[in-house]
């Protein structure tokens, strides 16, 4: 089947990338604030500076990570018929974005603080909504303890919706202790540890902080979600002319070495642990010193860094769906839309970024309904199409002759609605470039959602276990 691919690397270029990111990770090594982590790769064949916790790693150890590695991943979601199963075979499946810090109220348009609440509503209508694949806790929460935050944010995405909980940030709080908490409550939707291995209910992300760098929490929360079964998403932010070279070459090449050292990790802590290749790598916008994920760089920095992990074999996630304007709606240039668009391309099999607002400083559940709808028009892109000598049709070629028309042949009335897309036309409105004329729509979308969807409820008994994990984890640390 032919499926649409955006490729950016020839052959030769891949080669090379892989082999200065072996060179990188022997020469250069990565930094990994963690004795215990720098520890467990010593064991292993790595070169450790442990004054500067710098860990050189061979190209031994990257082949060997590369080979334990699982090439198809299946990510569990309480309603099994919406597990997600790695590689895709055409689009990618979407998620929200995620870790925004202020949201607009959903009444006044105002920027706060989000709550509990709010998370709630954001999973009810990504649940609702058929192009959403899965549910990133879009919101920093504020209700709560600071620092118990992230343990909260899955729970609450849990328990309402049954999709997969695509790339929970606990790896990036207090460490294990809160790694620890996430996967109790990962067992105890389930039901066991050997359960929550079959079809992990939830991903974490493990940042990488560009350039190559892996704090002491992060690190060490990978090795117990590695030693788990909970996927590992390890993402490279790197970013061009400030975290990385300034050059594309210099970005993916960064990028790339990120996400071998971090598979280096999860592969030694745990053989075979499912891992995620993936980078929201891009250039930063040299005149506000912002990340720009509207820059034409962005969708070809995806699509090599996607190459190259379809070169390891490795499940990714190298692309973003998502307007992310500075205000609600689709109030930007054509190109500028194209360009974040164009990610989803990159022969990614996820992608994050739905509902994300001025570059997921913030979000709006409109906005969600908004990218959702635009992404049920793209995806149309990357549909299976049959290359074949049935396709090619040659004997229909043959009966209509020279100069005559297809358009009364019986075998265009029986193939057309297979082979041409037809959009709807309230879709015109939402892929609408500077225009916020959808959002009217886009509400009144969300209020039918949060009035009439119904998300399948957790068993009042895992609840309340759920709810005194959470209580205890506070009580402990004495947050």
């Amino acid at each position: 089947m032919a499926v649409a691919r955006l490729k950016f690397l020839d052959k030769d270029e891949e080669n090379l990338v892989h082999e200065q990111s072996l060179k990188c990770l022997n020469e250069l090594g990565v930094a990994i604030h963690s004795p215990s982590v720098l520890k467990m790769l010593e064991d292993n064949g790595a070169d450790i500076d442990h004054k500067k916790s710098v860990a050189k790693i061979p190209e031994e150890m990257v082949n060997e990570a590369l080979k334990k590695a699982p090439k198809s991943i299946r990510l569990g979601a309480r309603d099994p018929k919406r597990d997600l199963q790695l590689p895709v075979e055409t689009y990618p499946y979407i998620s929200t974005g995620g870790v925004t810090v202020n949201m607009h109220d959903f009444e006044t348009g105002e920027e706060r603080d989000a709550t509990r609440k709010d998370l709630a509503d954001f999973a009810k209508v990504a649940d609702s909504l058929d192009p959403i694949d899965a549910f990133w806790p879009i919101v920093t929460v504020k209700d709560v303890p600071p620092n118990a935050h992230m343990v909260h944010e899955l729970w609450v995405s849990l328990q309402n919706t049954t999709k997969h909980i695509l790339g929970s940030l606990g790896s990036a709080t207090i460490g294990v202790p809160d790694a620890k908490r996430q996967i109790a409550i990962g067992e105890l939707i389930s039901g066991s540890r050997e359960e929550l291995k079959k079809r992990p209910p939830f991903s974490i992300l493990s940042c990488i902080i560009a350039p190559l760098t892996f704090e002491k929490g992060s690190a060490e929360a990978q090795v117990e979600y590695a030693r788990a079964g909970v996927p590992v998403i390890s993402m490279s932010m790197s970013l061009g002319g400030m975290s990385s070279p300034v050059t594309v070459a210099g970005t993916i090449l960064n990028a790339n070495s990120e996400n071998l050292a971090s598979l280096v990790i999860t592969q030694t802590a745990a053989p075979g642990a499912p891992h995620i290749y993936s980078a929201e790598s891009t250039i930063i916008n040299m005149k506000t010193g912002f990340i720009d994920y509207m820059a034409v760089e962005y969708p070809l920095i995806s699509s090599a860094v996607g190459q190259m992990a379809m070169r390891y074999g490795l499940p990714k996630m190298t692309g973003c769906m998502g307007i992310d304007a500075e205000s609600i709606g689709n109030p930007t240039q054509f190109g500028e839309t194209a360009a974040s668009v164009m990610t989803t391309m990159s022969g990614t099999d996820l992608c994050s970024g739905a509902g994300g607002v001025d570059n997921d400083r913030s979000c709006a559940l409109e906005q969600v309904v908004v990218d959702a709808y635009i992404w049920e028009d793209f995806r149309a892109f990357m549909r299976e199409f049959e290359i074949s000598e049935k396709t090619f049709a040659f004997n229909v070629m043959k009966e209509v002759g020279h100069g005559n028309t297809f358009l009364t042949h019986p075998h265009t009335m029986k193939n057309f609605k297979n082979e041409i897309f037809f959009r709807n036309k309230r879709m015109e409105l939402y892929g609408a470039t500077l225009s916020n004329k959808m959002v009217i729509d886009a509400k009144a979308v969300v209020k039918k959602a949060l009035k009439e969807h119904r998300v399948e409820p957790i068993d009042k008994d895992i609840v309340r276990k759920g709810d005194q994990i959470i209580k205890e984890y506070e009580k402990e640390f004495d947050i």
